[in-house]
């Protein structure tokens, strides 16, 4: 009887363990995705074999070499802990690329464990290669030329650091509508720089790009076509749009810079100069001459002149001038009319009591009355002697009116 009992409670225990291990299953398809250095550890688990969604993922890694060491147990680098995703990325851990690695996984729920699962991995030859990172093309004449960047890893360098045998696979060809007749062609090179030959001039041409490395058997996807149109000799009706056009850019530049000369011209004309002009009463006492614009130039001398209110400007008057005739101008008076010297000093004496009204500025010269021979024999005198001739003409008939003798002017 005992020994059925101990048979039974067996039986019952290891159904109990069974039932909790299939509560926490490990996980399952456990890959690696690993493109250049960017490396992520993938994995599934059935979500219906929990009681509960509380479950969690550890992720640890080690290199294998330190597996074999018998002496001490390996020290596991801890990757993702208790994590509710389904991946973890390892990229930041800088994985070397040659090395070879273990990793493991478990799942964790309410204290409990699953078993792990081992995965090994080697960059070198599971991770992937990628697409060049750029490519651009550039017209070479009636060819094209490549520029291709090498893929980065996950520190944004090439990933010639670690694959020095990396190539590109250069796929390229005619751009036309009509697909059925499309012809492709490739070329391989390990340079950064391409130029694809025997090209047709002004023909549009489509590029794609492979990188590749043959010790594993490495090639990433072609990247997305860029098309670009060869250049060749430039047709001479094209030469002449760029001589016309160039033309009428100077022209219209030349025009814009006269427009913008006369435009200033007129702004500052106007400015310093405004059309508004003075009245007329104020022009004349600001300007030089009544149909002039050009202002006085006052000076400290013409202020005093014109507080004046009105000025007269009368001529010089003439100077009278009596002079002694030499001997010989005299006029011969016969002898019934030459006076005695008693008598024409009696006279004078008898005159010098009144005022003629002549005096000489000789001092002592006399007065002597012209004939008419004497004028008409004599020089001719100029217009201010010929005025104070007049002038002793009347004075003379005043003389003889007044019975005074007669006295001899010449002026």
């Amino acid at each position: 009887m005992s020994t059925m009992y101990a048979a039974l409670y067996a039986c019952l225990l290891f159904w109990c363990l069974h039932a909790v291990g299939a509560e926490l299953a490990p996980p399952q398809q456990v890959t690696m995705m690993a493109l250049n250095t960017n490396y992520t550890l993938c994995w599934d688990w059935d979500q219906s074999a929990a009681e509960s969604d509380a479950v969690t993922f550890t992720t640890q890694y080690v290199a294998k070499f330190k597996l074999k060491s018998k002496k001490k147990s390996p020290n596991w680098s801890m990757a993702c802990d208790n994590t509710p995703h389904r991946s973890c990325d390892l990229s930041a851990f800088n994985l070397h690329y040659l090395g070879i690695y273990v990793l493991r996984v478990r799942a964790s729920a309410n204290g409990r464990h699953s078993d792990w699962v081992l995965k090994e991995f080697c960059p070198d030859k599971d991770a992937a290669v990628g697409p060049p990172s750029k490519v651009d093309l550039s017209p070479a004449g009636s060819d094209l030329d490549v520029f291709i960047s090498d893929p980065l890893t996950s520190t944004n360098s090439s990933m010639k650091e670690h694959l020095s045998k990396l190539y590109y696979h250069i796929l390229y060809w005619e751009r036309i509508v009509d697909t059925q007749a499309l012809r492709t062609e490739t070329l391989s090179s390990s340079a950064n720089v391409v130029t694809l030959p025997n090209l047709q001039a002004w023909t549009w041409y489509c590029v794609s790009v492979q990188s590749r490395e043959d010790y594993y058997n490495k090639s990433s996807s072609f990247t997305s076509p860029q098309c670009m149109q060869t250049e060749g000799a430039t047709p001479w009706w094209l030469i002449f749009v760029y001589f016309l056009g160039s033309l009428v850019i100077c022209f219209l530049v030349m025009l814009l810079s006269l427009y913008s000369s006369f435009w200033c011209y007129k702004t500052v004309k106007s400015t310093l100069c405004p059309p508004d002009q003075l009245p007329p009463h104020l022009k004349k006492y600001f300007c030089a001459s009544p149909g002039s614009d050009i202002p006085h130039l006052l000076s400290r001398d013409s202020e005093s002149e014109l507080l004046c209110d009105k000025v007269t400007v009368c001529p010089e008057s003439p100077v009278l001038e009596i002079h002694n005739p030499p001997p010989e101008a005299l006029p011969v008076l016969p002898a019934d009319l030459e006076p005695d010297s008693s008598s024409r000093h009696s006279r004078q004496d008898s005159s010098s009591s009144r005022d003629s009204g002549v005096y000489s500025t000789g001092g002592s010269s006399s007065l002597q009355q012209p004939s008419s021979n004497q004028s008409s024999g004599q020089a001719p005198f100029d217009m201010e002697q010929v005025k104070m001739q007049d002038m002793a003409s009347g004075l003379k008939s005043q003389l003889l009116t007044a019975d005074e003798g007669i006295v001899d002017m010449c002026v």
